[in-house]
């Protein structure tokens, strides 16, 4: 119902827009202007938030000419805010491919061993991403949470939920619109170190964010699941 009514209001504007006198065409052009945000925002601000099915253009997109180009200029802001957490292996960061690039924020700086509250020394580290993020918002950023084996599946799969969701939930607070934020938790899946081992257990308790560029008339495809 408010959609139709919102179209119904730009559908009046563009009717007054073409009975104006066409003499004045600068002020004719500024109202175009406007009643094509509004169309843009209108038709484009949609999602499907049960499929989590991209809609539109609310977010905007990359045009595939250029995506290359946008994510390596992000990927390289990233890796000059977040030399010191690279440095001290807080934060691995890499690209996966030509839209995706992947930050593993490790667990021993992050959050305390079975808690899914972020230490708030992180804050700082965090901070950081989001001030790309908004640089760069021509994205969608999936934050995957992971456990190591120890306990159950079900416990593990909670927690690792609950992990991306506190990242989520600090992205939202600092300004980061909830369209381009996507939760998820793999528990125990996919370690990408032997849980036979303290110290392997520890890089498998971590959390992934994956910043994957929006791309003009794929933008569905930026949705979608990472591959891990």
């Amino acid at each position: 119902m408010q959609l139709t009514k919102k179209l119904l209001t730009v559908a009046v504007a563009t009717a007054m827009l073409s009975s104006c006198a066409t003499d004045d065409m600068a002020k004719n052009t500024k109202i175009a202007a406007a009643i094509g945000a509004t169309v843009g925002a209108v038709i484009g601000h949609q999602v499907d938030h049960e499929s989590g099915r991209f809609m539109g253009a609310a977010i905007g997109a990359v045009t595939g000419a250029v995506i290359g180009n946008y994510m390596d200029e992000q990927e390289n802001t990233l890796d000059n805010e977040l030399k010191a957490e690279q440095e001290s292996k807080e934060i691995v960061l890499d690209r996966v491919d030509k839209k995706t690039i992947r930050l593993r924020l490790s667990s021993e700086v992050s959050f305390d061993v079975n808690s899914a509250n972020l230490k708030p020394s992180f804050d700082k580290s965090l901070q950081r991403l989001v001030g790309v993020f908004s640089k760069y918002d021509k994205t969608i950023i999936h934050v995957v949470g992971f456990t190591d084996s120890s306990g159950s599946d079900v416990y593990n799969q909670k927690l690792s939920e609950q992990r991306s969701t506190s990242v989520v939930n600090f992205f939202k607070s600092k300004g980061v619109i909830a369209e381009r934020l996507k939760i998820e938790g793999r528990g125990e899946q996919s370690p990408i170190a032997s849980n036979d081992t303290a110290a392997g257990r520890a890089s498998n308790r971590r959390v992934e964010i994956y910043v994957v560029a929006v791309e003009e008339g794929k933008e569905d495809e930026s949705m979608e699941s990472p591959e891990v």
